[in-house]
């Protein structure tokens, strides 16, 4: 079983960090559905991709619902610099805050993740 860290850092304001959100969480949803351990990270601009994908109207609304429970959550730092804490507080996803506010990627590597970022 593979062990992967999925890490969005693509803001939502330009086609091509739609590309790299849908790939990211395709990816996630290839390691869900093959059994293996797959953690999802939003971090940086990133954070900004969970209130959006909350929309139900949202094109990739569902892909995020098919994945969410692999979901670790959100860089609490960059949630608070975005301005969407409230919004991902609200929608009962973690705020992640291990080193110095962010989430740990060293945590992951020693945890035998590997660490794929988009």
């Amino acid at each position: 079983m593979a062990k992967a860290a999925i890490v969005l850092l693509a803001d939502n304001e330009t086609p091509e960090g739609t590309g790299r959100m849908a790939n990211a969480l395709t990816t996630a949803r290839e390691f869900a559905e093959a059994g293996d351990d797959v953690r999802i990270i939003f971090d940086g601009a990133g954070v900004k991709w969970l209130p959006t994908l909350l929309d139900e109207d949202h094109k990739y609304h569902r892909l995020l619902g098919s994945i969410r429970e692999h979901v670790d959550g959100a860089c609490a730092y960059c949630a608070r610099a975005y301005g969407v804490k409230d919004a991902i507080e609200k929608a009962n996803f973690p705020l992640m805050a291990e080193y110095r506010d962010h989430p740990s990627i060293r945590s992951l590597i020693v945890d035998g993740y590997t660490v794929v970022t988009f």
